[in-house]
């Protein structure tokens, strides 16, 4: 099982340099690669592949040597990077892909590197060309299991992403009592079938005020001015800890979760089709439901613990105790049924929740 682990990286002013430089070729190659593939396609019909486009690179290098202080595996990523883009492309996941400027290209990708971690919480990761660059390691990683690693530039710091492989727990055995289920909403983040209601601390409408004002400034400062270049950083700072905070918060809630629980099921929702709805858009989005499944399922996985999705239809609706149909609007918080059972609304949607997971299992409830 592949995870990812998020760290600051510090480099110095020269390996600064050398990495927007880096960023700064890549960028130019992704361009020059889409522009490639545009004009082949009107002049031939058809489009280029990545295996072509790679056979082409030697000789590109060759032509504009600057791309020697360039790692061969970081160039190949970028191919693989617009490969990726035509293909979610045709398959109707995202728009025809654009060129990008350096707003908009600002990561770099290394199959292979070598990434370490010291004594204490510093460790660094050796790019070729660039040298060691020092990591703000604030937790451990067995540098023999990082596959990947993503350098990006973000609001003014530089970020390291290392994609590491994992151990997978072997199958426990589960026991009934450690079950639970988990109603996804907007009021409660999360609420479960043990009564528990995680609340929603709205982050971005808390920002919000913040947001705008750093926006209008940014809509006022002339284009191209080192006065715009350092409010799109002010702006961007304010975003990365709105991000931050769900992140943090997020990532409490699932470890509790799965610390405590041997099976977890979730409603298996639609939050694209969601979105849809414009007046729910921003607080789904805020809540952060995707992230939350994300990170329940592969905690759960790396602990031999059983994640599972189920249909939601019905579960908020439907009475816990005698199974009977109850309308109800999104205004109305508290479940009331002719059987006398009164509970609040997300919690019985929680348990039946809870129970779908159970019958799929083939577990009695």
């Amino acid at each position: 099982m592949m995870i990812c682990q998020h760290f600051l990286i510090e480099p110095t002013k020269e390996q600064e340099e050398k990495l927007f430089y880096t960023l700064y070729l890549c960028r130019k190659l992704y361009n020059y690669t889409l522009d490639q593939r545009i004009k082949h396609y009107k002049e031939y019909g058809k489009g280029l592949t990545y295996e072509e486009q790679q056979n082409m690179l030697p000789k590109y290098k060759k032509e504009h040597p600057e791309y020697k202080a360039v790692q061969s595996q970081i160039l190949q990523d970028v191919l693989r990077r617009l490969d990726r883009a035509y293909k979610n492309f045709f398959d109707k996941r995202a728009k025809y892909p654009k060129f990008k400027d350096k707003y908009h290209y600002t990561s770099i990708t290394l199959p292979q590197s070598e990434a370490k971690r010291n004594f204490g919480k510093e460790g660094y990761v050796y790019i070729k060309n660039i040298g060691h660059i020092k990591i703000k390691a604030h937790r451990n990683f067995d540098p023999t299991k990082v596959k990947t690693i993503n350098i990006k530039y973000h609001a003014g710091k530089w970020y390291i992403n290392l994609s590491i492989e994992v151990e997978e727990e072997k199958e426990k055995t589960v026991i009934r009592e450690k079950a639970i289920g988990i109603d996804k909403g907007i009021n409660s983040i999360a609420a479960t079938s043990d009564g528990e209601l995680y609340s929603n601390p709205r982050w971005l409408q808390k920002s919000e005020k913040k947001l705008k004002k750093a926006q209008r400034q940014l809509s006022r400062k002339k284009k191209g001015s080192k006065n715009r270049e350092k409010q799109k950083k002010r702006l961007a700072k304010l975003h990365e800890k709105v991000a931050n905070q769900r992140r943090d918060y997020l990532h409490k809630i699932s470890y509790n979760i799965v610390k405590h629980n041997d099976i977890i099921c979730v409603e298996d929702l639609q939050v694209k089709n969601m979105m849809k709805n414009h007046k729910l858009a921003k607080s789904i989005a805020n809540a952060g439901w995707g992230m939350l499944d994300k990170y329940l399922q592969y905690k759960a996985e790396r602990e031999g613990k059983i994640f599972i999705k189920v249909n939601p239809a019905y579960t908020s609706q439907r009475c816990s105790g005698c199974g009977r149909i109850v309308e109800k609007d999104l205004s109305v918080r508290v479940h009331k049924c002719e059987c006398g059972l009164e509970i609040d609304r997300d919690v019985n949607a929680a348990i039946n929740v809870l129970y779908e997971g159970l019958r799929q299992l083939g577990i009695t409830a």
